[in-house]
């Protein structure tokens, strides 16, 4: 099992930028892929961006391509989300998740084993 904990979430104008965070406890010395969704009211979870476990391969929806980076501290057990440009759009509850085989990449919710329970970002206009 492993436990993941997302924070850094929060009210921003369009425009600007959060980082979020998701950090990892318990079974952490296995090594999973991570990836990040958001799930705004109303609408169906969305795949937002996903990490390999040696950082080296990143995937993006194309809706934050270019705005958003994903990465991670693996001596933290720690990945983020740098969120730039942010536009109101964005506004949803983002989840962290946690999957193997570590050396692959998802955009299927259903692919994660863990979740976190989520940080809430809102954009203004």
């Amino acid at each position: 099992q492993v436990q993941l904990v997302e924070s850094g979430g929060g009210l921003v104008q369009a425009g600007g930028s959060l980082r979020l965070s998701c950090a990892a406890s318990g079974r952490t010395f296995n090594r999973y892929a991570m990836g990040w969704f958001r799930q705004a009211p109303g609408k169906e979870r969305e795949f937002v961006a996903a990490i390999t476990w040696s950082g080296g391969s990143t995937y993006y929806a194309d809706s934050v391509k270019g705005r958003f980076t994903i990465s991670r501290d693996n001596a933290k057990n720690t990945v983020y989300l740098q969120m730039s440009s942010l536009k109101p759009e964005d506004t949803a509850d983002y989840y962290c998740a946690a999957r193997t085989p570590d050396y692959t990449t998802s955009p299927l919710w259903e692919d994660y084993s863990y979740w976190g329970q989520g940080t809430q970002v809102t954009v203004s206009s």
